[in-house]
């Protein structure tokens, strides 16, 4: 839904910038799942899941689908979690 420019109102300032590893994190954490477990769900070793949490690794593609799949969200919600913000903060 676009938003229309009021007379009078400044546009919303941005609080909190999410990044893939942080939409991991919170993905895992909403599902009450350790990164041992998630690491057991999905086929992606342990440490690499704390790599990319920690953003020392970059979430690829086929880690995503994993991921994704063992936290019943779909892999863009992970890959590409502010997507569609530059369209809504655009006006």
């Amino acid at each position: 839904m676009a938003t229309k420019k009021r007379e009078g109102f400044a546009p919303e300032r941005r609080h909190v910038t999410l990044t893939p590893a942080k939409a991991v994190r919170i993905a895992r954490e909403f599902q009450g799942m350790t990164q041992t477990e998630l690491a057991a769900a999905s086929g992606v070793p342990q440490p690499a899941i704390a790599s990319i949490e920690s953003g020392r690794i970059a979430l690829r593609g086929d880690r995503a689908e994993k991921l994704a799949r063992a936290l019943k969200v779909h892999p863009a919600v992970l890959m590409w979690p502010q997507w569609g913000e530059e369209v809504r903060h655009a006006s």
